[in-house]
């Protein structure tokens, strides 16, 4: 029986998640951190892991990282409500299978399992186009923007820089707010 490990700080869609794949015949161990997968990862044989890329204090990529170190055949899918390229791609360097972006469902997660690799496996030259640094800074601002609300001046302190310098980046191009 394929044992998955689902790592989630949000209680209910770790345990909505956990209940579709034991449906499914999986044998499932949850957990709501990076302590908790660790320990989990410790006391039982694991096959696969659904990882969350924002929880409270290590993040999901720190977790990817420590169980693929503990398990180094583990199978790692990272979901996540704040995709974006650069962590899409570091979750890839540290070894998750694949990246999905939240509302996902188990059947979605499992069909992420089951795609073949890429041949050559992941050292190999990346198939993918790198993002230019002004795009990559354009999505850090929409995401810090979208995390403060809408509130300029607060993403402006969050992201260290004066207000004015915020508001002519935005000028620059258009974020939903």
């Amino acid at each position: 029986m394929t044992a998955i490990l689902v790592v989630d700080d949000d209680e209910r869609l770790r345990e909505r998640l956990a209940r579709a794949f034991v449906d499914r015949g999986f044998e499932v161990h949850v957990a709501a951190d990076h302590t908790d997968a660790l320990e989990v990862a410790r006391a039982h044989a694991l096959d696969r892991a659904v990882v969350d890329l924002r929880m409270p204090g290590p993040n999901g990529l720190t977790v990817v990282r420590d169980l693929r170190e503990l398990r180094p055949a583990l199978e790692v899918v990272v979901v996540t409500g704040y995709g974006s390229i650069a962590t899409a791609v570091e979750a890839v360097r540290l070894g998750a299978r694949d990246y999905l972006t939240k509302p996902v469902n188990a059947d979605q997660i499992l069909a992420a399992f089951e795609q073949e690799p890429e041949p050559g496996g992941g050292d190999d030259e990346l198939a993918y186009e790198v993002p230019s640094l002004a795009k990559v800074e354009r999505e850090h601002i929409e995401r810090v923007l979208q995390e403060c609300n809408g509130n300029v001046s607060k993403a402006a302190r969050v992201l260290g820089v004066h207000r004015r310098t915020l508001q002519y980046k935005l000028a620059k191009f258009p974020v939903k707010r």
